[in-house]
């Protein structure tokens, strides 16, 4: 809930960036950026014998599968906080990501990440001579219980 209403203390400074020769960037919210790099380098650890096109297993509740989830859930609050930016501080904050490569490792993750056969394996009550239901065409509930 607090991520949308963030970038609205930016949008005050951004007057402070006024027209310079250089290109501009606005980092997130410090401590948000902080969280993700640590991730980034945890999962690059775990995911580095594991090239791209290739995908690997993360057994449920393990570990791995915890730091995984920190790092998917911490990119979900960042583009909630990019969703409800200015046009003009998401250009400042693409900035950013792109000096630090962040969103470049995001897609090498989740390329290594996703599975082969992405098969929804959920409960199902319907006639099995229908579509195979994928991960990409169901909805997910995700609930903490």
């Amino acid at each position: 809930r607090l991520m949308p209403e963030l970038p609205k203390f930016d949008d005050e400074d951004l007057k402070s960036y006024g027209d310079e020769e250089e290109e501009l960037a606005l980092s997130p919210p410090a401590a948000l950026m902080s969280v993700l790099a640590t991730e980034e380098l945890l999962l690059e650890n775990i995911l580095e014998c594991v090239p791209v096109g290739e995908f690997a297993v993360i057994q449920p509740l393990s570990d791995e599968f915890c730091l995984v989830l920190g790092y998917l859930l911490t990119w979900k609050l960042t583009l909630a906080f990019f969703k409800a930016a200015s046009s003009q501080l998401r250009v400042l904050y693409s900035q950013y990501l792109r000096r630090t490569k962040s969103l470049n490792k995001l897609l090498y993750h989740l390329f290594r990440l996703m599975p082969e056969n992405p098969v929804f394996s959920g409960p199902t009550s319907e006639v099995p001579n229908k579509d195979t239901k994928t991960f990409f065409t169901e909805e997910l509930h995700l609930d903490v219980k």
